[in-house]
């Protein structure tokens, strides 16, 4: 009699050859990589179906792109305005400070060449009078300011102090027509009185004969007489010389080497030997600083 019914092999047999073929064949493709052109071909079938079930996320970033509201762009743009804007300042921030601190290397660098105690202070306010050149500093008697203290930039003597308050102090330039300061000249060591002339950018030398020994391009340099500026500080340089021989002293004009219209930090300076006191009052003209000089030969 035929069966009516095959029975084949039971499952667990079944599984049991399964999971012995596929150990074998994951073993054949580890140590022998005979699958790889397999998984090849298989991946090339699937990637049409990931590609399908990635539409509707795909779709779903763009709709949430391209649906932003014209209000959220010009807040977003806001943003970032004030962003580049904050930026920007904080560039600008970032050079000011950079310039600042070149100025303050220099200062330094002229401290070492005086080689005295000095202190940096910064212009609080400047003299607007039409002939008069004076600034006022943010260094007072409370921090040993005194008047008569010379006063220098990187560069040159700037003047010294008139008025001495306990937190600030007034500087008189060397430009100031009552200023007088002894110099001389780099080159013979001839001593003059260099007075200002009230111009920003011009001093005179006063009382030089027609034949004193002086020429364009002189260096001047303070002679130290009278104890109150340091000694070989540069002071200007001779631009012109006129000599009128119906006159007796020749027309001598010099340029502050001293950045008086520039410089906001300065240099107060404590000289080794200083003879000027408060109570002694103020040798800012000509005819003290002459009187000076005449006193030290």
């Amino acid at each position: 009699m035929i069966s009516l019914f095959r029975h084949g092999p039971s499952i667990t047999m079944r599984l049991a050859a399964l999971v012995v073929l596929s150990i074998l064949l994951m073993t054949l493709d580890h140590r022998q990589q005979h699958l790889q052109d397999v998984r090849a071909a298989l991946s090339l079938f699937v990637y049409p179906i990931q590609y399908v079930f990635n539409i509707p996320v795909s779709a779903g970033r763009w709709f949430s792109e391209n649906v932003m509201t014209r209000q959220e762009l010009l807040e977003e743009n806001a943003s970032l305005s004030a962003q580049r804007l904050l930026l920007e300042v904080r560039l600008q921030k970032l050079d000011v400070l950079k310039i600042e601190n070149m100025r303050l290397r220099q200062l330094l660098d002229s401290s070492i060449k005086v080689n005295e105690k000095v202190l940096i202070a910064e212009l609080l306010a400047v003299d607007l009078e039409p002939f008069s050149r004076q600034v006022t500093l943010n260094k007072g008697r409370r921090q040993g300011v005194y008047v008569g203290q010379p006063l220098l930039d990187a560069y040159g003597i700037m003047g010294q102090t008139v008025r001495v308050g306990p937190l600030t102090s007034k500087a008189m330039l060397i430009t100031d027509p009552s200023h007088a300061l002894p110099v001389q000249v780099n080159r013979n060591n001839l001593r003059a009185i260099a007075v200002g002339s009230g111009s920003p950018e011009l001093i005179e030398l006063q009382h030089l004969p027609n034949n004193a020994d002086i020429v364009m391009g002189d260096l001047l340099l303070t002679s130290g007489l009278g104890g109150r500026f340091p000694r070989d500080y540069p002071v200007a340089i001779v631009t012109q010389v006129v000599r009128d021989p119906g006159e007796p002293f020749a027309k001598v004009s010099a340029h502050p080497l001293a950045h008086l219209e520039d410089s906001r930090e300065v240099l107060l300076v404590w000289p080794t030997t200083v003879q000027a006191v408060e109570d002694e009052g103020d040798c800012v003209d000509d005819e003290c600083a002459l009187g000076q000089e005449e006193g030290a030969q």
